[in-house]
């Protein structure tokens, strides 16, 4: 597979990684970084399962209505959400992995169309792409 790139963003964390910030280079976000409570951590900031949740709903939302048009499935309305759901922890490989799970809404669509527009979504989303590599995604269209 080979990727074409039209857009490249740079980011840089400084600090403990999980325990300092994060920052795009055009200077726009600067995010203080922490572990979460749950791992140890203090909670006192964000992590980058939380940025990871915002970038994959954002994208994945945007990838169903390019699919819905550009495939002439349905139209996405303009209230639909998407929720991404992340979570972390021990794989039983060793190291870390995620558990995501993406809810869907989309008001007045028949839950069949919603369901295949979901489906194509995935096929154009890259972050769905990135989760093939051994990350379990679960969709559920409400």
């Amino acid at each position: 597979m080979t990727v074409d790139p039209k857009y490249f963003t740079e980011a840089t964390a400084t600090g403990g990684g999980r325990n300092g910030l994060a920052k795009l280079a055009n200077g726009q976000l600067t995010v203080t970084l922490a572990t979460p409570k749950e791992l140890g951590g203090t909670g006192l900031g964000h992590n980058p399962e939380e940025l990871f949740a915002l970038g994959y709903a954002a994208c994945y939302l945007g990838a169903m209505r390019f699919a819905a048009q550009s495939e002439k499935l349905g139209t996405v309305p303009e209230d639909a959400t998407v929720t991404a759901k992340v979570g972390i922890g021990p794989r039983s490989e060793g190291g870390f992995g995620l558990a995501i799970t993406l809810e869907v809404k989309m008001p007045g669509v028949d839950k069949a169309v919603a369901e295949k527009i979901a489906e194509r979504g995935h096929f154009i989303c890259p972050y769905s792409h990135l989760s093939r590599g051994g990350v379990h995604v679960a969709t559920v269209v409400a």
